[in-house]
């Protein structure tokens, strides 16, 4: 057994942010961060677009910011929760660049600050298009400098361990030596993003199998609004399942427009915003258009801008449709919808505590009242970096009993079993994938969700049966939280019974 003052479960913006905080604060303590891939593979790495942050208070002011968040969330966001998250954002800038993260300038030394849907000023924070990455960095190189911190890369956390409603702990499988290691924890952070493999038409990385929200449930905290997926509009076609390359919101704010085979620019014909509309518009009405005319993509135009301001702004993406043969000079980008977001999650109070005892969690996982029914656009690194703020100042300054409840945590009993057949698992997962795109996509009805429910409940009792006969591994464990994942977002779109932002349901 492994005792740990704080046990992080994730290596983006959010486990390392309040890794650091905690680690000096309390130079005595132990704080361990336990993460599937290798340490700087997360969510956070692939935010192409940036931090939304009122910074230029002349033109730009929190109301605007707040106003756009409300109306973005359809009616569904907690106006205190945003106006705390909004108001918040200068200070948490402030120290990502005291932590050495830089960002893009214009001529007159101040910040350069992009415009993407839904928002009505200019005021996205970013490192060209490579935001995420560059806060990773800034971060990750801070958390190394503390010794107090032990980061654990290859090391998928399996199931949380509770007694009487109360966090001990969590079992984790050492990926290379497929040993299951208990580690005991006084308090346990889950910062383990987002559920886009799922999907597997996705802008998010392979890691992103819902882990944390699916042991949460197994351990009974309160999970809501799963069925409030964001669709990212534009990501770049290719008719292939895995991660998509993201083709950032900024690019439309840039001017891009996005275009039928035909040349018509559809988006004014829906919403007086254009392409600057919110995600879930543009994502329905991209899908409405396919649907019509039974091509498999739209288009983004961007031969009309400056190329050389292009460039500079989005290198990545320049670079990107480059080597697949696309002169952004001339040619259009083929364009489709691919998960991206996860507005739900594991319900969480103003400092972050879940349902659950001495178990928090942060970011794409949790559900802070922030998104309401769709994330305004770069709101979610703004909302990783203040919630983790406000776990590390609650658990600084709140004083816990000496007496606090004390479980029993026992070790895992390793029993030898035989391995299950890769095989196995790569069909379900692609079957269940599929189910998921085809059964729950970005316009529902309530009979393909009862369609999938019946399925997802009979993959339920096989994967159940498998866990039990055969070896424990990450490609096993990962699918059984898929299915867990994916009865949650079914269940709750069929109770469900209203439209509201990136939720649509029709009922013929």
């Amino acid at each position: 057994m492994i005792q740990t003052n704080y046990l992080i479960i994730g290596s983006g913006v959010a486990g390392l942010t309040f890794a650091l905080k905690i680690a000096e604060q309390f130079p005595d303590k132990k704080v361990t961060i336990v993460t599937k891939a290798n340490a700087d593979e997360s969510n956070t790495k692939y935010a192409q677009g940036g931090i939304a942050i009122v910074t230029d208070k002349i033109v730009d002011s929190y109301e605007k910011h707040i106003e756009d968040t409300l109306i973005c969330g359809d009616g569904l966001c907690d106006e205190e929760v945003v106006r705390m998250v909004i108001t918040e954002g200068p200070k948490r800038l402030k120290e990502l660049i005291e932590w050495g993260a830089k960002f893009d300038e214009n001529s007159k030394g101040t910040l350069d600050l992009g415009k993407e849907g839904g928002h009505s000023e200019n005021r996205v924070v970013h490192h060209k298009d490579q935001t995420g990455q560059e806060i990773q960095r800034a971060i990750s190189h801070q958390v190394h400098q503390k010794e107090n911190i032990l980061v654990l890369d290859y090391h998928l956390a399996i199931d949380l361990i509770t007694e009487n409603n109360h966090c001990l702990g969590a079992y984790v499988l050492d990926e290379k030596t497929n040993e299951i290691l208990t580690f005991q924890s006084d308090f346990t952070l889950l910062a383990t993003g987002g559920i886009g493999h799922l999907y597997g038409h996705t802008t998010n990385p392979v890691i992103a199998t819902g882990d944390g929200i699916a042991m949460a449930h197994r351990a009974k905290a309160v999970i809501k609004e799963m069925e409030f997926i964001q669709f990212h509009p534009t990501a770049l076609y290719d008719a292939s399942t895995g991660t998509s390359f993201l083709i950032s919101e900024a690019v439309r704010g840039f001017g891009a427009y996005l275009r039928t085979k035909n040349g018509h620019r559809f988006m004014p014909d829906y919403d007086s915003r254009g392409d600057l509309a919110s995600r879930d518009i543009v994502s329905q009405c991209i899908d409405l258009e396919l649907k019509k005319s039974g091509d498999d993509c739209v288009y983004l135009d961007c031969s009309h801008l400056d190329m050389e301001a292009f460039i500079k702004h989005f290198p990545m993406i320049y670079n990107h449709c480059k080597k697949k043969g696309i002169d952004l000079s001339k040619d259009w980008i083929p364009v489709v919808p691919a998960q991206h977001y996860l507005c739900g999650g594991i319900v969480v109070d103003k400092t972050g505590k879940t349902s659950v005892e001495n178990l928090f969690a942060c970011g794409e996982c949790s559900r802070t009242g922030l998104h309401g029914a769709n994330r305004l656009a770069s709101n979610s690194l703004l909302e990783a970096l203040v919630y983790s703020d406000k776990i590390f100042n609650y658990l600084a300054d709140t004083t816990f009993d000496k007496i606090q409840f004390e479980g029993k945590v026992y070790d895992w009993k390793l029993v030898p079993k035989p391995a299950i057949n890769p095989d196995y698992v790569a069909k379900r997962k692609a079957e269940l994938q599929l189910l998921m795109r085809q059964n729950a996509g970005i316009v529902r009805n309530d009979a393909d969700l009862n369609k999938a429910k019946e399925k997802l409940s009979l993959w339920k009792i096989e994967i159940e049966e498998k866990i039990s006969n055969y070896q424990i591994n990450a490609d096993l464990c990962e699918l059984q939280n898929l299915i867990t994942i994916g009865t949650l977002i079914v269940e709750q779109s069929i109770d469900r019974d209203e439209n509201r932002g990136g939720f649509v349901k029709i009922n013929s």
